[in-house]
């Protein structure tokens, strides 16, 4: 799974990376946890690629209120098709997450050791993510987010058996477009080679959600 994640990099890189034409301004974020807003990409019906703030956590449009959205952080590639809370949006409603790197926990004995995986030659990486917006009468919309897994590459296995979808830079057009055919987004739900990232172990303040900071991304004393 993906439970956290860092973006640090400036507006201007963010332009750049994913070819936007709309970015709000962004402050370097090296704790980003569900239930935040982070920053999305999505793709107009012109083709322009927008970034907004949307809060991490899915909220089906169909939900009754919000109390869903911890469960729904994360979303299977292998059941996106199938299952109420995703599938309207894996059809609909793709979007890109943008980030500097993610964290994983691997369980050491009794304790757990986070580690920071990290683009191997990139400044960002983009996680495959879907989108939905909920609605009330008299209330303002809700736009909220999924991060996509995956069965983990060669370089996450030893720390998890899962990992998030990271596309390719090349595919981010067709992960976004709803014109592209479902049977090619489907195959773009892969591990990413394992030389795309590399890992090493932070301290355990990462833990906390209200710790932040870059020394959050300090290499663990052995």
């Amino acid at each position: 799974m993906c439970g956290r994640y860092a973006l640090h990099a400036d507006r201007q890189t963010l332009v750049s990376a994913f070819e936007l034409s709309e970015c709000p301004e962004v402050t370097p974020r090296y704790n980003i946890a569900p239930m935040q807003p982070s920053l999305v990409v999505r793709q107009r019906p012109t083709g322009e690629r927008v970034a907004h703030f949307l809060r991490w956590g899915l909220v089906p449009s169909w939900a009754k209120d919000t109390s869903i959205a911890p469960k729904l952080i994360n979303a299977r590639s292998e059941t996106l098709a199938e299952k109420p809370s995703f599938r309207s949006a894996y059809k609909r409603r793709r979007c890109i997450v943008p980030a500097s790197g993610f964290y994983e926990w691997k369980t050491e004995g009794k304790e757990k050791q986070p580690y920071y995986v990290h683009p191997a030659s990139t400044e960002l990486i983009g996680f495959a993510g879907l989108w939905e917006r909920w609605t009330l009468p008299d209330a303002d919309p809700l736009d909220t987010f999924t991060i996509v897994t995956t069965e983990a590459n060669t370089a996450m296995t030893d720390i998890h058996e899962r990992m998030p979808v990271i596309l390719a830079p090349e595919d981010y057009g067709l992960w976004l477009s709803g014109e592209t055919e479902q049977d090619l987004v489907h195959q773009l739900l892969v591990p990413c080679p394992a030389d795309w990232i590399a890992k090493y172990p932070v301290g355990k303040d990462v833990g906390n959600v209200r710790n932040q900071g870059p020394d959050l991304l300090t290499p663990a004393i052995a």
